[in-house]
């Protein structure tokens, strides 16, 4: 079996399960509790807690450990909770919890235009910025394209905004929220360098455990409890600590950024070579998604315009590849892409996109097996398309 969708999900590390297991079992107290055990517990707890903060150039208290990806989006929005008129933008690509915590939170939500490649217009931000926003959502990586995004210019419009309003005796404050669950494996996610008022980290794309995310949150930010109770995580997110999952999050996460560059250059020797090889194989020209100068190494979208990609995931499956036509969340509704429409897209060519990213598991082997097959796999579905619309039988 080829997985080539690490996008969706990445396998625990090894050295994360183990990481994780004695607090499964031994090492089980609640670290609220008021015995010694349950003391060092939270000790250990605050200490692997301040090394996940690190990876991002924060501070534990900076962070709140959430449920995942999605419930950090959730909370983030919640500092719209504070101002009643408050208005959002968000990316057009913007993942689905982002659009949906938007309409949810916001009293008007405008969309920020890309271009053919992913890539934010600068000059529509700008243009859609009012003087009732109060926080611009921009996930750093996009979760179907790869498409990076220049958060340093982002931050640099959100600056003179600031300095304008302050001028005109606006005190309206406006935020930026950046999704960063794609990138944390390939990119330096220093918040003082990105600029970000709050980022959403994700354990599962990380080779950590499912079901645990962090937000990171920029002091002076005042966000409202999604849950209420004993109090935990600074009273923004009541309930016991899931120690074993932190214990797994931070090790994934500290691992992540020292493999950053061996990572980064294997996955482009990857994404060149299967290039290459489904460009020579394939009878139907691959379209490639995105723009390879500003796309995380591990992506590869492909699209084959004319042909069915749920029909080829099936056969691919067949073959022994496991890939994606895009988010699996929407995929699995069978919705179409909002992110390629949102890039000019056709019809014809969202229906015959595929999402390719690469990962820990592959091998280079893999890598011209699995474009190989694919090429194959397209050229059957071609031929069969074109038999049928000159009366042939396709024997495929």
């Amino acid at each position: 079996m080829i997985y080539l969708d690490f996008a969706a999900a990445t396998p625990v590390h090894p050295k994360v399960l183990e990481a994780m297991l004695p607090y499964f079992s031994e090492n089980f107290y609640n670290p609220s509790a008021p015995y010694l055990p349950a003391k060092h517990l939270r000790c250990e707890y605050e200490a692997k807690k301040s090394a996940l903060a690190q990876t991002i150039g924060a501070k534990s208290p900076d962070l709140v450990v959430t449920a995942g990806a999605t419930e950090s989006i959730n909370l983030a929005f919640t500092v719209l909770e504070n101002y009643p008129d408050a208005e959002a933008l968000i990316l057009a690509t913007e993942h689905a919890s982002v659009r949906e915590s938007a309409r949810h939170y916001a009293k008007k939500v405008a969309e920020i235009a890309v271009d053919q490649t992913g890539l934010i217009d600068l000059k529509d931000l700008t243009a859609k910025i009012t003087e009732k926003t109060v926080l611009i959502s921009v996930a750093i990586v996009n979760n179907e394209l790869g498409t990076i995004q220049p958060l340093s210019e982002i931050t640099e419009i959100i600056r003179r905004t600031r300095e304008q309003r302050l001028a005109a005796g606006n005190l309206t404050p406006l935020y930026l929220h950046s999704d960063a669950s794609q990138a944390a494996s390939l990119l330096d996610l220093s918040v003082a360098r990105l600029g970000v008022d709050l980022l959403t980290l994700n354990s599962a794309k990380v080779y950590g455990p499912k079901g645990i995310g962090a937000l990171y949150i920029s002091r002076g930010v005042k966000l409202s409890p999604i849950s209420y109770g004993g109090g935990q995580e600074m009273g923004l997110r009541s309930g016991t600590e899931n120690v074993p999952l932190l214990m797994g999050f931070a090790e994934a996460s500290v691992r992540a950024k020292s493999h950053i560059s061996a990572s980064r250059k294997k996955y482009e020797n990857f994404n060149q070579l299967f290039r290459q090889i489904l460009t020579e194989k394939s009878l139907v020209a691959p379209k490639f998604l995105g723009n390879k100068k500003h796309q995380l190494a591990n992506f590869c979208p492909i699209c084959f315009d004319g042909l069915d990609a749920e029909r080829l995931i099936f056969k691919l499956e067949d073959r022994g590849i496991l890939l994606s036509t895009g988010a699996a969340c929407a995929a699995s509704k069978g919705q179409k892409s909002h992110v390629l429409s949102a890039i000019g897209l056709t019809d014809s060519e969202i229906t015959g996109s595929l999402r390719v990213t690469f990962g820990e598991l592959n091998t280079e082997e893999q890598i011209r097996e699995a474009a190989s097959v694919i090429a194959e796999v397209a050229n059957q579905e071609a031929k069969r398309i074109r038999l049928g619309q000159t009366g042939g039988v396709a024997h495929v």
